[in-house]
């Protein structure tokens, strides 16, 4: 049989609540046909999650397989090191073509592919500049050590080439063009990665009328007593109420510069002007949703016309998950689900079941691994993921982990999120709000309260309880520390260099 193709989809900041297949509440008034299409012909996985809710450091652990702490890029200011193992390298050495449009955002060359044009940092959503192998990059290098923050910086794409276009349709005719004039003769791995849904949510014009006469349901959670959270992440997070002064919809959407128009909040009171800002804040978001899925099928399309879909692997994720209000949040980097919570769908007719449910967890470390397993080449001996490729099978290995380890590193910085690590199970969720910037890149100085949380999945799905205080929970918190702690060691993030740090875990315990 010869080696399948691949073609990974991802967007940035698409969460599954927005992707119709998944039957969240938004599902009752916006259809994501071409990405539920996916599904339908494969597999929905139910649980994926990343183990860094945040841009660089969750595109570094799919392609590497490591954890931030073991590729090195816990923020967005860190760089991707250009000699770490990567499964585009290997792809490559294998005998693949590679190609990487759209997306990168890892500072640097992109190594282990064959072609790519690539967005410089975010990139626009408007006639945007691409980076190329055309490119000065020892111009580029030059520029960006100059700048204090990499994560702000946008400005560097006169480097490149500028395109007329809306970025969505224009990565995905890149992505086309390249497979009209591949080699034949040999297989493929085609990495198409998406700006979108990213902030600020510029939607092309076609879409403006989509939502006219819509109300998009609120999720429970908007309007949550957060008095049940302990004191290291109830009063933190960017917010959609003008709960947290310093970071909310409200006041970031009602600028007059405002990409997609100012919100009117004449006349509204505190709760009316959270509706508001919900209601625009979805619709923006879900406009340029739209966008991806209409694309998505032109790209599955062409494999159809093609004769491609047959030897082809699909897949649609994302970097991570995003708020969409639940918990008044907006943004992501939290480990609560609806960040943590990868969207995960895959179609290979050759192997995979269509109608598949994968309910086993998941992780971005495991990408790496089950990308090479389907082609068939060997993992690098340092990846830390394993294939999941039996478990979307069915066929689920005894000694498969069932849980993930969850890090954010970034303190305060942008967002107003602690820094935090924690364990996610079938059951339960346990974090740790250490509070501490470390020697983080870009992370703020002033510390957080110390505080741990525990929430009990099977009756709390949307985490509404924190039962960490709760003595009918005493047993399950202190088996899930040991947990926690055995999962530190086992992935290698110990903490000994951080004396603060451990100071605050026994403090706390």
């Amino acid at each position: 049989m010869s080696k399948p193709n691949i073609v990974y989809i991802m967007s940035d900041d698409h969460c599954a609540n927005a992707i119709s297949i998944y039957g969240s509440r938004i599902a009752k008034v916006f259809q994501t046909p071409n990405l539920d299409r996916i599904g339908k012909e494969g597999a929905v996985l139910k649980s994926c999650f990343c183990t860094n809710a945040i841009c660089s450091p969750s595109r570094a652990s799919i392609i590497t397989g490591l954890y931030p702490h073991k590729h090195g890029v816990k923020t967005l200011s860190d760089a991707l090191d250009p000699e770490l193992d990567t499964y585009p390298k290997r792809m490559q050495a294998g005998g693949y073509q590679t190609a990487l449009v759209g997306k990168w955002h890892l500072h640097g060359v992109p190594q282990g592919f064959d072609y790519y044009e690539i967005l410089p940092g975010q990139g626009e959503y408007f006639s945007p500049y691409f980076l190329d192998q055309t490119t000065d990059w020892e111009a580029v290098e030059r520029f960006m050590d100059q700048q204090e923050d990499w994560s702000k910086v946008k400005n560097y794409g006169h480097f490149g080439q500028k395109h007329e276009g809306y970025v969505t349709d224009l990565i995905t005719d890149k992505c086309v063009s390249w497979l009209e004039q591949r080699d034949q003769g040999k297989p493929f791995m085609l990495m198409c990665h998406h700006k979108a849904p990213h902030d600020d949510f510029e939607y092309h014009p076609r879409y403006e009328r989509l939502f006219d006469d819509v109300e998009i349901p609120e999720p429970e959670s908007l309007w949550e007593d957060k008095g049940h959270r302990s004191a290291g992440s109830r009063e933190y997070g960017t917010t959609v109420s003008e709960k947290n002064p310093r970071r909310n919809a409200v006041t970031t959407m009602s600028r007059s510069g405002y990409p997609t128009g100012p919100l009117n909040l004449e006349g509204l009171d505190a709760v009316g002007r959270t509706k508001a800002a919900y209601q625009k804040y979805l619709k923006d978001y879900l406009r340029v949703v739209k966008g991806i899925d209409d694309n998505v099928g032109r790209l599955l399309d062409y494999l159809d016309k093609e004769g491609l879909a047959e030897n082809t692997i699909v897949i649609y994720t994302s970097d991570q998950g995003m708020f969409l209000g639940e918990h008044d949040y907006i943004d992501k980097r939290w480990i609560f689900e609806e960040s943590l919570q990868m969207p995960m769908l895959i179609k290979y007719p050759q192997e995979i079941k269509p109608g598949s449910i994968v309910e086993d967890i998941v992780t971005n470390v495991d990408f790496a691994p089950t990308l090479l397993d389907y082609a068939g080449l060997d993992a690098a001996a340092n990846m830390q993921g394993r294939s999941f490729r039996k478990v979307i099978e069915g066929q689920t290995p005894d000694d498969w982990p069932n849980k993930v380890y969850y890090r954010y590193w970034m303190h305060m910085a942008h967002h107003d999120n602690p820094a935090h690590y924690g364990i996610r199970t079938k059951e339960y969720k346990l974090i740790f709000f250490y509070g501490l910037p470390l020697d983080a890149s870009d992370a703020l100085p002033e510390p957080t309260p110390a505080s741990w949380e525990l929430y009990d999945l099977r009756n709390d799905r949307e985490e509404l309880a924190n039962v960490y205080d709760n003595p009918a929970y005493a047993n399950v918190a202190q088996r899930l520390k040991e947990q926690l702690f055995e999962m530190k060691t086992e992935v290698g993030d110990g903490d000994d260099s951080y004396p603060e740090l451990l100071g605050r875990v026994l403090e706390t315990r």
